[in-house]
């Protein structure tokens, strides 16, 4: 996604931002490890992975998982050299929210900090129900906390609670126009997260991580039902 070369003019691989992010992210891979028996699972599925190596906080399940045999990529970016950085990783170029997979073929679709960046709320449904579709026993999911007192694509605090109109113009004003607009940046909150699983009428669950003692990643968890 260009989005990633427009945070990474923001947040630079050796600043105290990306150093924060790394921190989150490792928090995140602790709590999926808590909530899923990852040592059980044969094929894993990683939607929109980054062909960016620069930062350590960049592809973080394959940085940690130790099966990279078991875990097959995918982006809308040409990421085809994540194989050599992780041997044993299958490399496929897509679409999120049109996976170009089977049903039921992987034991986990994991996607982290990818939801917000698909575009409008009918979208990021689509992209869930493609998980759940493409799964046959978890979906795993991260998306940052609307709510949280910064935005951590700008590091901006506040501007985000703004009604979602009024936030994308200022975001323009600030010279940031590819984030202002939504198909680059659509932020959830807690409630969308649950509109849109009501909608699609899954067995889910959202956990959080915290940074500043507030809830800055939100994780949604699905169960998949093969009755």
């Amino acid at each position: 996604m260009e989005v990633d070369q427009q945070i990474a003019s923001v947040v630079k691989p050796d600043s105290i931002g990306a150093v924060m992010a790394y921190r989150v992210r490792r928090k995140i891979y602790g709590k999926l490890s808590e909530v899923i028996d990852l040592e059980a699972l044969d094929t894993i599925l990683d939607v929109g992975v980054t062909a960016d190596e620069k930062a350590a906080y960049s592809n973080f399940f394959e940085s940690f998982y130790p099966h990279k045999e078991r875990i097959t990529a995918l982006s809308d970016q040409d990421a085809v050299r994540l194989e050599k950085l992780f041997p044993g990783l299958r490399f496929v170029q897509g679409d999120g929210c049109a996976l170009p997979f089977g049903d039921r073929q992987f034991d986990l679709v994991f996607s982290s900090a990818v939801l917000e960046h698909v575009g409008s709320h009918e979208r990021q449904k689509a992209f869930i129900k493609e998980a759940c579709r493409v799964s046959r026993k978890w979906v795993f999911l991260t998306t940052p906390n609307r709510w949280h007192i910064f935005e951590f694509h700008t590091y901006w605090p506040f501007i985000h609670w703004l009604p979602k109109s009024w936030h994308r113009k200022l975001l323009k004003w600030l010279k940031m126009d590819y984030l202002s607009e939504e198909s680059s940046l659509n932020l959830l909150g807690k409630r969308d997260l649950e509109h849109i699983c009501r909608d699609l009428a899954v067995d889910y669950k959202i956990l959080h991580v915290r940074f500043l003692a507030l809830p800055s990643n939100l994780l949604l968890v699905i169960r998949i039902n093969n009755n």
